[in-house]
């Protein structure tokens, strides 16, 4: 119903707020006018003021010899062709006594939401952008700390990362070609650096675009709908690799590796919910995690879920 109610919204070029979990089941919509009745706080921009902040997170890891065993279950899905790139993430205990308000108002990103006492997210990804009747994306996919020596020069030479980073951008090409026409790799395999807590990280991202019917705002709920989940933090093909995800993690991931989004009467932008804290009766979760691909190592990809656990 969620997709209908922001079509209509689009229609009307009535602004919202947009927040989908990871499969696009569960779809919360709520027009900027009436926002301020909920405990909900988000910011999109992709000029924001680095603020320093002291803050590090104690975490408690799932064991290697658990991650393992999930991780050669993927690889036997690789090698049985159910899947040739899946993000396998996990569930870290962390320990923190700042508050979700807390952490969503001191950290640096371009893509924060703090959703009632539920979750707080602070994401470096674009989702999907539309503006003047063309959509873009820009998948992420590739880290490597800044500090290692030519870190630029390693981490594009890298032939694991250049073959995980061209399935997924292949996916996302295939994606946008649902929903657009003359789609196009504009950019392919460039570096931002991302600051993560303590240290840097470069990041590889590429930008594809495509061309939308001028009436994409009445459509902008069938749109979503044909692009969730996000080929990014998924994998390929899609629909048989959400399968192994759910059998394999062993944990919901609920809104985390969702997207969220804003609708301000002319164009959208939306952001997928990486760097992720959720609140539980047990305390907090930080839910973290890689692409494997048959050439991934399990110690390389348990590190990974662990780098990615930090605060902006």
């Amino acid at each position: 119903m969620s997709f209908e109610k922001i079509n209509e919204l689009g229609k009307q070029r009535i602004p919202f707020l947009f927040i989908s979990d990871f499969k696009g089941e569960k779809i919360k919509v709520f027009k900027i006018s009436e926002l301020k009745k909920e405990d909900i706080e988000f910011s999109i921009t992709q000029e924001y003021t680095y603020k320093k902040h002291p803050h590090s997170l104690i975490t408690q890891v799932v064991p290697f010899e658990e991650y393992t065993k999930k991780f050669n279950q993927v690889i036997e899905k690789i090698k049985s062709g159910e899947t040739y790139i899946l993000n396998l993430t996990q569930a870290t205990k962390i320990t923190s006594n700042l508050s979700l308000e807390k952490i969503y108002s001191m950290t640096n990103a371009s893509y924060k939401l703090r959703y009632a006492q539920n979750f707080v997210c602070f994401s470096p990804e674009k989702f999907i952008s539309i503006e003047d009747d063309t959509i873009h994306t820009f998948p992420m996919k590739g880290t490597i700390d800044a500090a290692i020596k030519n870190a630029k020069e390693k981490i594009l030479a890298n032939q694991k990362e250049m073959a995980e980073h061209v399935m997924i951008v292949d996916l996302l090409r295939n994606d946008l070609s649902i929903v657009a026409s003359d789609v196009k790799v504009e950019k392919f395999r460039y570096i931002t650096k991302i600051d993560a807590g303590e240290k840097k990280l470069l990041q590889v991202s590429s930008h594809i675009s495509g061309k939308l019917e001028a009436n994409w705002h009445e459509n902008i709920g069938g749109i979503l709908s044909s692009l969730l989940p996000a080929g990014s933090i998924s994998g390929a093909p899609k629909k048989s690799t959400v399968e192994i995800i759910e059998a394999v993690e062993g944990y919901e991931r609920g809104f985390f590796s969702g997207v969220f989004g804003f609708y301000d009467g002319e164009k959208l932008d939306s952001g997928v919910m990486i760097r992720f804290i959720e609140k539980t009766k047990e305390g907090y979760l930080y839910k973290s995690g890689g692409g494997i691909t048959l050439d991934s190592e399990v110690l390389l990809e348990y590190k990974e879920l662990q780098d990615k656990i930090y605060l902006p």
